[in-house]
This record gives C-alpha cells, sequence and structure tokens, in this order.
C-alpha cells in the first residue's frame, strides 16, 4: 500500500496541511462538513496504486490547515483559491478535483470558473446547481417558515459552536451515524420546531453502535481533530452562503463543460432534501458522464462504500 505523507504547503496566503501519496497526474479529494483529509482514507492509496497523485487536503477552517479569523475569510472564492493555490505550490498545471458534501460545491465551481486548471470534475452527495434568482437563506426561509432547518440554524455565530463543542464525540457519533446509510429512514426528514438544536434530530446510537464503516479508531481520530480545531471554520463555509451568491452574479447562467461525474448514495439525506436535482444536472453539466446511486449507501458516500466509489473514481480518471 502506498505510504501516505502530510506535508505542509503555502497557497493563496494560509498553510495547508496535505495527505498525499502516489505520483503521476494530480487528482485533488475535497472533503466536507464536519470531516477530514481523513475522509478519503480510503481513496488515496487506491488512487496512487492506479497511477495517480492523489492530494487530499484538510480544507480552510479544518484539521492543521489555518483557520482565519474573519468569516468572510470563507467565501467560495477564497476556498477555490486555495485549490488554485494548491496547484501552484505542488507544480501542476492541471489537476482533476474531487468533492464531496461542501467539498463538492468547491469542485463545481473550481471546474467552472477556472476550467483552464481543473480538467475534470466529480461530485459527491451535493450536485451542481445553478445560480438561484434570490439569495439562499431567503429561499430557505421561504421553505422551511417556523421549521428548523440546520443551514439557517447555523448563520448565528456562536449558537451551533456552543451545541457541537458541548460533547464533541458525542456530536461527531451522532452526525455520522444518523446521516449514514444504516442510520434511520431520512427519506422524510423529521419536522422540528425553529428553537431546535442540530443535534435534536438526530440519533445517538452510542459507542457500540457505530455504523460498520467507521471504527472507533476512525471516530477517536476525527474526535481530536475537533477537539483541537472546534467546529467554527467549518461552520463558517455555511455563513457566506448569500456573500457566494452576491459575489458570483457574473457566472449567472454557466454551464459546467469539463467531464463530470456524480456519485451518491440512494439514502443521502441530501437527495431527501433536493429531489430530481441529480438529473437536473444535465441541463447544465452538458459533459456529465454518469449518474452513479449507490444502494444502501447514505450521506458519507467515499467512506461508506470505498470500493466502489474506487472503481468509478479510476474508471472516470482512465477515460480523461
Amino acid at each position: 500500500m502506498a505510504e501516505i505523507r502530510h506535508p505542509f504547503v503555502e497557497a493563496n496566503g494560509i498553510r495547508i496541511h496535505i495527505a498525499e501519496a502516489g505520483e503521476g497526474p494530480l487528482v485533488l479529494l475535497c472533503h466536507g462538513f464536519p470531516e477530514s483529509w481523513y475522509s478519503w482514507r480510503h481513496q488515496l492509496p487506491a488512487l496512487a496504486a492506479a497511477g495517480f497523485h492523489a492530494v487530499a487536503p484538510d480544507m480552510r477552517g479544518y484539521g492543521q490547515t489555518d483557520a482565519p479569523d474573519p468569516i468572510d475569510a470563507y467565501t467560495q472564492f477564497d476556498i477555490v483559491g486555495d485549490m488554485v493555490g494548491l496547484l501552484d505550490a505542488l507544480g501542476a498545471e492541471r489537476a482533476v478535483i474531487v468533492g464531496h458534501d461542501w467539498g463538492a460545491p468547491v469542485a463545481w465551481n473550481a471546474a467552472l470558473w477556472r476550467p483552464d486548471r481543473f480538467r475534470a470534475v466529480v461530485g459527491m452527495s451535493v450536485p451542481f446547481t445553478p445560480r438561484s434568482q434570490v439569495p439562499p437563506t431567503q429561499a430557505f426561509k421561504a421553505v422551511y417558515g417556523d421549521r428548523f432547518f440546520y443551514i439557517l440554524y447555523f448563520q448565528e455565530p456562536g449558537k451551533a459552536e456552543a451545541e457541537l463543542e458541548r460533547d464533541v464525540r458525542r456530536t461527531l457519533r451522532m452526525t455520522l451515524y444518523t446521516a449514514s446509510g444504516e442510520g434511520p429512514d431520512r427519506s422524510i426528514l423529521p419536522v422540528l420546531p425553529k428553537t431546535a438544536g442540530f443535534l435534536d434530530g438526530m440519533v445517538d446510537p452510542g459507542e457500540d453502535g457505530l455504523p460498520s464503516w467507521l471504527g472507533k479508531e476512525d471516530l477517536d481520530f476525527y474526535t481530536s481533530e475537533f477537539r483541537r480545531r472546534g467546529f467554527r471554520g467549518g461552520l463558517n463555509w455555511y455563513r457566506n452562503m448569500d456573500r457566494n451568491w452576491r459575489l458570483s452574479a457574473p457566472w449567472a447562467g454557466t454551464k459546467v463543460t469539463v467531464p463530470a461525474l456524480f456519485i451518491s448514495g440512494e439514502r443521502d439525506v441530501v437527495r431527501a432534501m433536493a429531489p430530481g436535482a441529480a438529473e437536473a444536472m444535465r441541463e447544465w453539466v452538458p459533459n456529465l458522464r454518469d449518474i452513479i446511486w449507490l444502494p444502501g449507501c447514505g450521506h458519507w458516500t467515499q467512506q461508506e462504500r470505498p470500493e466502489e466509489v474506487n472503481a468509478a473514481l479510476v474508471e472516470f480518471l482512465r477515460s480523461l
């Protein structure tokens, strides 16, 4: 198995910790919330063995990567800028970019804004969606009204941090279990009052009820990362959704033209929240090669189904 190296690189004005393996064409792996480079632990050696240079950064605000103080330092433009800076730091002219959860918008936007640097894109869990007519939080308020919606709850600085950091291990255990394919049925989302917290809609499986894909040593790693860093950096990504919307106005109506692949779990809560969004991508991503639904898989795509994801990634990469 290929050795996973852990250097630090300077890019876009911050210090980024990366996990990397292999040599060859560059493949960037962008994680989501609340995660880490570690979410790609099964993909790094597999891509290296297939002849690629796989790089999974701790994204801005996570793990051992810098977490700037200002909330507005976490726009998609800052984060895509980190990925462009990473290519420069690694001496790579172009890369394929892969993203899961919040990493997926980073990947889609990188391909949309810089097709000269990102020659293909893979999105997992979160499909590409065109720019909306109104700011995202306005749209969410119209849909959810007096009901709880986690993205709106995350908007107030400090509030979600206090809840999630009260017991970091419990927060991660509940989140990783509940959104997984082995968790409760999420095809119908629980209806909670606006006064609820993030964890009120979650189920705690206890230490002996972890999903089969998440060992106690995996939970140990995530817990140590978030105990050290906290959740603020990751939450700040959500707090820039309206700012991202304003800044992205020049790209309204633009299509992702590079070769693309979408992979998601059939039981992913994102699918329940946005039914039909993946299929609607074909209009906006004309070079979408395939949409792969993984039966029984929940939200944590590449961790829950590493073998299927690795096979799909390698096949796509070799087709380019």
